[in-house]
């Protein structure tokens, strides 16, 4: 991935940020009567009562708003982006203090 592509501005819809600062940590999951918690981003979990493979996420053609993690998430994987993050991070902290 190049690290000097251009900026492009996209229009975020507030509901779009709102989804994403309500999602969830964990899902969860019931099958066999039994019930456990799995992360959000998992596409299977499996049954600790019968080890049945349950899938989780869609494969539509559709995006997801998991899939808007996982674009982040690649994104988190370019050289650097690691310290940005974190800058991020500390600066959304001081901003809530």
């Amino acid at each position: 991935m190049s690290t000097t592509a251009p900026f492009v501005p996209v229009d975020v819809p507030d509901a779009l940020l709102d989804a994403i600062r309500n999602f969830p940590s964990g899902r969860v999951v019931e099958h066999c009567g039994k019930q456990w918690s799995a992360s959000p981003f998992d596409f299977y979990s499996r049954c600790p009562q019968c080890g049945a493979q349950i899938k989780l996420r869609s494969f539509t053609a559709g995006a997801e708003l998991e899939d808007v993690f996982d674009a982040v998430f690649e994104w988190m994987d370019q050289h650097r982006a690691d310290a940005l993050v974190n800058e991020r991070r500390k600066a959304l902290a001081s901003d809530s203090e």
